[in-house]
Order: structure tokens, then sequence, then C-alpha cells
């Protein structure tokens, strides 16, 4: 049996203690915060059971100031490194666990889960980390490299919901909390739906088996309040690969 899975997402906005954005060019957006200017708003996670069960779903410290979000998902993980589940994220590589490693050394909380071994940061392994926009690109080699949203699309989620990334911080600033808190975790489970695709692509998991486990997901979704919405908005023919999506294809059985 294997070790389950945690899937992670974080939100955040500019740091503007540390970080002041330049004045964009006319027609240019406006500039990113480096790393360790991001904030830490929000950590969404969901933990799946070696059968990709859901186990729980939240947000980690939710509102709590950033120092103390950063302090309970540490915590958390060291009281989960025994069973250690695979890390699982889209972009995590590049973005949230650098973010989090950077944020947890300006607080000066221990991030012991992170370091204890390689395998969380090894780039060509799945054994710590399993970061989803990475393997779907082969390390990098397909580029552009796709969005969450795209590929979410692809398999039928709704993706986005006119909500993004860059307009958190406006969220944050007008104290749309729940809204945040919403997009986090929207955003958690389209990546968990998206692993299950990917195991299927893999063939680590036969049709029959990604079709159950994908139901027994999207039937525990619907009932969260924070994801009822997203799943009122899937293609479940799409997602769940019923025979006439099939047909619509073009696609044997």
């Amino acid at each position: 049996m294997g070790r389950g899975h945690l899937v992670l997402d974080i939100e955040t906005v500019p740091d503007l203690d540390l970080w002041q954005p330049p004045e964009p060019q006319p027609g240019e957006p406006a500039a990113f915060a480096p790393h360790y200017a991001q904030r830490v708003v929000a950590i969404g996670a969901m933990l799946l059971d070696d059968a990709y069960g859901l186990q729980r779903m939240g947000i980690v410290g939710d509102r709590r100031p950033e120092v103390e979000q950063l302090r309970a998902l540490a915590g958390w993980l060291e009281r989960i490194e025994r069973e250690r589940p695979i890390l699982v994220s889209y972009n995590g590589r590049g973005f949230d666990l650098p973010v989090i490693a950077l944020r947890c050394l300006g607080h000066g909380v221990p991030f012991a889960f992170y370091y204890s071994t390689r395998d969380v940061r090894y780039r060509y392994s799945e054994d710590g980390h399993l970061d989803l926009m990475d393997c779907l690109t082969d390390h990098g080699a397909a580029r552009p490299s796709p969005s969450l949203d795209a590929l979410a699309r692809t398999i039928g989620l709704p993706g986005k919901l006119g909500t993004s990334g860059a307009q958190v911080d406006e969220m944050f600033r007008a104290g749309r909390l729940d809204e945040i808190k919403t997009y986090c975790l929207g955003d958690v489970a389209q990546t968990a739906f998206l692993l299950l695709r990917y195991r299927l692509l893999q063939g680590r998991l036969l049709r029959d088996g990604y079709r159950a486990r994908a139901g027994a997901l999207l039937a525990r979704l619907e009932e969260t309040p924070a994801t009822r919405d997203m799943c009122a908005r899937i293609d479940r023919a799409r997602l769940l690969l019923s025979e006439e999506c099939g047909e619509q294809l073009g696609l044997g059985s």
C-alpha cells in the first residue's frame, strides 16, 4: 500500500514592508513580487489516504496571522511525518514550497518536513513531492507550461471561476477572506482531481478505478460548502469519463 497524498496550495499577497513594486511601463502588467516578499494569507490542504479517499480538507491556521499559519503547517506536517504522504502541488516546486520556506526563514519558524530528507525537494522523483506541472511538462522540456486553469478545463473541471491569483491582494485588502478561502480550496480540489487523472495517464489507476475514486471525491466535495459551487460547474461526463463523453470525442471503450 502507498503512503497517501497531501495536496497543497497557497494564496499570497505582496509584502510591501520587504518589497516595493516598480512603476509598470505602459501596456505591461504589474510586477510580481519575489518569493521572499510573498506574504502567505491562506494555506489550503487536502489529505488523501493510500486509496485516494478524502481524509480531511481545509485551510491550515485559518484566519490567523501569517506566522501562526506557518507554525500550524509545520507542526501538522511533523505530526503526519510518520506516514510521510506524497506532497502534491501544481507548480509547488517553483512557487508554493519556496515561498513557504522563505517566509519560515523570515519568521524563524522551523520547517523540518521540507529538509529532513531530500525527497520533497528532489525534482526527478515522485517519492516526496509530485509537482503535476513539472511532471506534465517533462520537467520543463515542454514550453510554455500550461496553467492549472487550462489543464483543469481539459478534464472537465471549471478552472478559475472568474477569479485568479492576481485578484487575491484586492480581496485581502477588502477583507473578503471567505472568498480567498473558497478560491484556495477550489484550487486544492481541482489539483486533487488532476492527480487522479495523472495516475490514470500513468497506468497506475485503471479506467474503472479512476472513475470510482473521482466519483467518490466528487460526492464528498459536493457536500462541502467551500467547494459546492465549483462542483456544480463540473462537466461530470468529461471528468468521470462516461461512455457518452467518449462517443462524443470519437473514442472507443
